[in-house]
């Protein structure tokens, strides 16, 4: 059963955010973008304005000046032409780049950097005329659209009081020289500008805040998205164990090598087998080299007796080291004195095969915990 909108009060996981990130859906400010162009357009315009008014000045005088040369030589036109084309061309570069520029921090200000592809692959389903129908009608559309209608406003009425504020003056330059009317008319659209700007700058104050918090309300989870994507990152526990039991027998499969390193190897008859390894100067305890279970075991009991390494029959301690020891790791302490029993009858037989001493009675019946052997666990389990 599908979450509405109105059980999808968890905060969204790190990895809802980061597939929002791959998917492209970032905080996005358009006021803040409007901010920018507006900001960085009226900074331009007044960076550019004196040095492209002068080259205009200069240029339109080149054109409109006739003289016996031009008529003589009238490519000297087409030159005149080519210069202030190219003057114009870089303004209007050096206007388009600053503009492009702005757009760009200004989004990644908001929502960072996002590389995506994903936003450019065409949605069909866009192209459906009653889903977008359906889309002019949301939540969404319907803010972003009181809100666009509250900006119109308060620029219209700010207009318009400036404008009854300044009309007279303006009226007046028609009396005024042309120079001192120019400065007054920068100074009245700077002016103007600035208004705007102050206005687009308090509204993008508040939008991008409240864009992020309606991005994270957006990305809300239910607590059935919550418990299903919990399930999806751990994982099915069956699988988990499947997995973890076939990393064991693979790290089992390759230790079976290190076999020809063992004092001895102590087995179940035909499901465990178990390679100690004990240097009373390099290791503190013995330690299990090699373990595995049925034709791992096989293997391991094969190639023990291939390198004359002692096979003993123990069906209770290779359970126990079995189940409680590491391949690589000191056995538990609470076996050494069962393997100890094992070592010394190891010791004595590999004596005698040398001629140094009489050989050994039969191997001993170690001393091993019930509590450590598996099977003896599963026989006392309560019914």
């Amino acid at each position: 059963m599908e979450s509405n909108s109105q059980d999808r009060n968890l905060p969204a996981t790190e990895r809802k955010l980061q597939k929002a990130i791959d998917d492209g859906q970032v905080t996005r400010s358009r006021d803040l973008g409007h901010l920018a162009v507006l900001g960085v357009g009226a900074l331009m315009l007044l960076a550019l304005a004196p040095t492209m008014l002068e080259r205009l000045q200069l240029h339109m005088a080149r054109q409109l000046s006739f003289d016996a040369e031009a008529v003589r030589l009238p490519g000297a036109m087409l030159d005149r032409l080519q210069d202030m084309a190219v003057w114009a061309a870089i303004g209007c570069t050096l206007f388009a780049s600053a503009i492009i520029v702005a757009i760009i921090l200004s989004n990644i200000a908001v929502g960072g950097w996002v590389n995506s592809s994903k936003p450019l692959v065409p949605d069909i389903s866009r192209i459906n005329p009653l889903s977008g129908f359906g889309r002019l009608f949301t939540k969404d559309k319907l803010s972003e659209v009181g809100k666009m209608l509250l900006i119109i406003i308060v620029l219209t009425i700010i207009g318009v009081v400036y404008m009854a504020m300044t009309i007279q003056p303006v009226a007046s330059l028609i009396m005024q020289p042309s120079a001192a009317a120019l400065q007054y008319m920068s100074d009245w659209l700077t002016n103007g500008m600035g208004l705007m700007l102050l206005l687009m700058l308090l509204v993008a104050a508040i939008d991008v805040p409240l864009q992020k918090f309606l991005h994270k309300s957006r990305l809300k989870m239910s607590h059935q998205e919550f418990k299903q994507e919990h399930k999806e990152s751990d994982g099915n526990p069956h699988v988990k164990g499947r997995l973890r039991q076939r990393q064991r027998e693979l790290s089992q499969s390759g230790s079976v090598a290190a076999v020809p390193k063992a004092d001895f190897v102590v087995m179940n008859p035909t499901h465990f087998a178990v390679a100690i390894r004990y240097d009373e100067k390099t290791m503190h305890a013995p330690q299990v080299i090699s373990k595995g279970a049925d034709l791992i075991a096989m293997r391991i009991r094969d190639l023990a007796r291939t390198h004359a390494i002692p096979v003993l029959q123990s069906p209770m301690l290779a359970r126990a080291l079995y189940a409680n020891a590491e391949i690589g790791q000191d056995i538990p302490s609470s076996l050494y004195t069962a393997v100890a029993q094992v070592l010394a009858y190891v010791y004595r037989l590999k004596a005698a095969l040398r001629g140094e001493a009489p050989m050994p009675g039969e191997p001993p019946v170690p001393e091993v915990p019930v509590e450590l052997d598996p099977q003896s666990r599963v026989a006392q389990r309560p019914q």
